[in-house]
């Protein structure tokens, strides 16, 4: 069982990388979701840490329609991150119908250059997730992280059933969206899914939890 931590600040990834989590996502700027962390953060992390870590790429927050300058800057920003030696990325473009955009999806992952590309939560938001699947697939993605095109994980645990049962052949389903240490268990005997997404950030709480990290890890 797979057990990934979102993080949005430097205090959080330290906290969960010398936890018992199995791969981080470093972000930034929790209030949107998450976008671009800054790099020197990212040099000094893996200088100090062995665990995998997944850069997101997304310059701004938002609907995952970007301008031709945000798109620049998202190739740019996987060469840079590439050159740091970055684990792996994760990002998501669509176009103007909320539509997987095939096209430049693709050029990111061949700017990649073999490195696993994880598409995130914009599938959630596209009107047939089964249907973007299938076409982030061809595009080359190793994962999707998905709620299931619902709110949360919970939400839209009958499609991440189906997801996990249709297409994880395929493309690894990374399940998140309000995942926590009492619902994770419950999550993996519906969707019967191996990896999980959580923030690990509790209620009232600003960072990571490391003894909620270990309760997910547990509950696996």
């Amino acid at each position: 069982m797979f057990l990934e931590i979102a993080t949005f600040d430097i205090t959080s990834a330290e906290i969960a990388l010398n936890s018992v989590a199995d791969r981080i996502e470093l972000c930034a700027d929790i209030s949107l979701g998450g976008i671009t962390p800054n790099i020197e953060e990212f040099k000094y992390l893996k200088e100090k840490y062995l665990t995998p870590i997944h850069v997101m790429i997304r310059p701004v927050g938002g609907n995952f329609l970007y301008s031709n300058q945000e798109f620049l800057q998202m190739q740019n920003d996987i060469l840079a991150f590439s050159k740091a030696n970055a684990d792996g990325f994760v990002f998501g473009i669509l176009d103007e119908n909320h539509e997987v955009d095939v096209e430049k999806n693709k050029i990111l992952v061949d700017l990649a250059n073999g490195k696993p590309c994880v598409f995130h939560r914009a599938i959630d938001r596209t009107k047939n997730i089964f249907e973007s699947t299938e076409k982030i697939i061809e595009l080359g993605f190793k994962e999707i992280l998905t709620s299931g095109g619902k709110n949360s994980a919970m939400e839209g645990k009958e499609n991440l059933k189906r997801l996990v049962e249709v297409y994880s052949d395929d493309i690894i389903i990374l399940i998140g969206g309000g995942v926590r240490s009492g619902n994770i268990s419950e999550l993996k005997n519906i969707t019967k899914g191996n990896y999980f997404h959580s923030s690990a950030v509790l209620p009232y709480e600003s960072f990571a939890n490391a003894d909620e990290i270990k309760k997910l890890k547990m509950n696996l």
